[in-house]
C-alpha cells in the first residue's frame, strides 16, 4: 500500500503523484525532479502513463520546498533531497523500487543509490554530476533572493551553492552504484551538457548503459518525449520483478 501523506526527516510533508499498475508486479517507480522544478513535468506524466499502460506503478515525488511540498525552496539542497529520497524509500517498505532522476534529481539519485542497496535499478535523465561546474554557469551572476531562471519562487540561496560546490562531482560515487544503471541526455541540451552523461559514463566503468537521443534539448520537449518513453520504458521493464 501507499501512505496517506509522506514526510522527511523533518517532519515536512513530500506531495505527490501516485500512478497505480495493473500487472502482477511488485515494483513501483520513483521519479524526482530538477532544480526549479516540480513532480508533474511532462517528461515523468509521459514516463508514468507509459509504465500504467505496461502494468507498472509510479510515484512522482516534489521534494521540499518545492511545489506543493513543505519546506523553503532557500533550504532544498540535493544533499537534502537526498535525505527526503531516503524517507520516500522507508515508505515504500515491500516494494521493489527502482528511481528516476532528472537533471538535479538525477544527481540526487546517483548519491543515493551509492549508499542504498534498497534502489534496484537507476535512471539518470540528463543528470548534472559536475555540480560544482553547473552552478557557477548556470548561477554564479546571482546574489542569494535573486530568482533562479526567471522564476521569481525560486529563489538563489547561499544553501544551494555551498552544497553544489562541497558535492563537486557525483563521479566519485559511480562505482558504489552496483544496480542496473541507465543514462539518458540529448546531444543538444544547453542545461546541463551531454559531457556530464559521457564523464559519469566513464567514472562507472561498464556499470552503467548510456543512451544518447539527437538534436533533444533538457526537457525532451517536441520528439525528445517520444524517444525518452521508448529509450527508459523497455529498459525498466527489463529490470523489473513479475509477480
Amino acid at each position: 500500500m501507499i501512505p496517506s501523506d509522506l514526510h522527511n526527516a523533518s517532519g515536512e510533508r513530500l506531495a505527490f503523484s501516485f500512478v497505480p499498475g495493473t500487472g502482477d508486479y511488485r515494483d513501483i517507480v520513483v521519479m524526482g525532479h530538477g532544480v526549479t522544478s516540480d513532480k508533474d513535468r511532462p517528461w515523468s506524466c509521459a514516463l508514468s502513463t507509459a509504465l500504467a499502460a505496461a502494468g507498472v506503478a509510479s510515484l512522482r515525488i516534489a521534494f521540499s520546498g518545492n511545489g506543493e511540498s513543505e519546506g523553503s525552496f532557500a533550504d532544498s539542497t540535493i544533499t537534502k533531497a537526498v535525505g527526503d529520497l531516503g524517507s520516500v524509500l522507508d515508505a515504500l517498505e515491500g516494494w521493489n523500487v527502482s528511481y528516476v532522476g532528472h537533471s538535479m534529481g538525477g544527481a540526487t539519485g546517483a548519491l543515493r543509490a551509492a549508499r542504498d542497496t534498497r534502489i534496484r535499478a537507476l535512471v539518470s535523465l540528463a543528470a548534472v554530476t559536475h555540480s560544482d561546474e553547473f552552478v557557477e554557469r548556470m548561477f554564479g551572476d546571482l546574489q542569494p533572493g535573486e530568482p533562479m531562471l526567471g522564476k521569481e519562487h525560486c529563489p538563489f540561496s547561499l544553501a544551494l551553492r555551498e552544497d553544489l560546490i562541497t558535492i563537486g562531482s557525483t563521479t566519485g560515487c559511480a562505482q558504489s552504484i552496483t544496480v542496473p544503471w541507465l543514462l539518458v541526455h540529448g546531444t543538444a541540451d544547453d542545461i546541463v551538457p551531454i559531457e556530464h552523461s559521457r564523464d559519469l559514463h566513464a567514472a562507472a566503468r561498464g556499470r552503467s548503459e548510456l543512451t544518447e537521443l539527437e538534436d533533444v534539448d533538457h526537457a525532451f520537449t517536441g520528439d525528445g518525449l517520444e524517444q525518452l518513453v521508448h529509450a527508459v520504458v523497455p529498459w525498466l521493464l527489463r529490470h523489473l520483478s513479475p509477480g
